[in-house]
Formats: structure tokens, C-alpha cells, sequence
């Protein structure tokens, strides 16, 4: 797949999901709704803030950095939305369960950076 034909699927399939999430909110009332109804809706808001993120951070890295090449751009970039919107969908969901501490958010951030920094290491052991 061309760096050209990557960004224009993962635009629209962002521009997609942002869809499902906006329908979401419309339709879906959290008041009434069961397990399944909250299950889409954060996978919807994770898959959308993916895209998102993963577009944005790899034009950022691309246009402004321009240090590394495509391909090793758009990994890096699709990682590190991925574990963005991981953190983000986390943390809402344990807002919603009224678990949202202080330490709570502390926890989460020392686990992530962990994991970044342990994919970011074992990446260069291996190049």
C-alpha cells in the first residue's frame, strides 16, 4: 500500500468512525442503555481518536520532523495513537465508574510511558 492510498483509507475510515461516535451520542440514552451500548460507544471513541491521532502525529513526524522515512513514521505515529486513545478511553470509562483518582491517573500514566518505552527499546535492540 502506497503512503498516498494509506491516507486516504485511514482519513475516511476516521472520518467514519467520528460518524459512529457523533450517531452515537445522538441516538443512544446512557440512562437506559445496557453493557453493549457503553462497550460501542468507547470503542467508537477509541477507534476515532486512533485515527485521529495516528493522522496527525504522522504529519506532524512527516512534514515538520522529517528525520525518519515514511513507513517508519506512519509505525511510530499509529503506536503512539493507539496508546493515546487507550489512555484516554480508560480514563473516561473509569470516570464513568467514579474510580477517577488522582492516583488512578498517576498509575495509568507510569504504565503507559512504561510501555512506550519499552516498545521504543526493543525496537532499536532489534534494528
Amino acid at each position: 500500500m502506497t503512503l498516498k492510498n494509506y491516507l486516504i483509507v485511514m482519513g475516511v475510515m476516521t472520518a467514519v468512525c467520528w460518524g459512529v461516535f457523533i450517531l452515537m451520542l445522538n441516538f443512544i440514552d446512557p440512562t437506559v442503555t445496557n453493557w453493549l451500548g457503553f462497550m460501542l460507544f468507547y470503542v467508537a471513541l477509541f477507534l476515532a481518536l486512533s485515527g485521529t491521532a495516528a493522522l496527525v502525529g504522522f504529519i506532524i513526524r512527516f512534514v515538520a520532523l522529517r528525520r525518519e522515512l515514511a513507513f517508519y513514521a506512519v509505525a511510530t505515529a499509529f503506536r503512539q495513537s493507539f496508546l493515546f486513545a487507550l489512555f484516554i478511553v480508560i480514563a473516561l470509562f473509569l470516570l464513568s465508574a467514579n474510580l477517577f483518582t488522582w492516583l488512578n491517573l498517576i498509575l495509568l500514566l507510569i504504565i503507559f510511558s512504561i510501555l512506550e518505552l519499552f516498545v521504543a527499546s526493543y525496537k532499536k535492540s532489534r534494528l
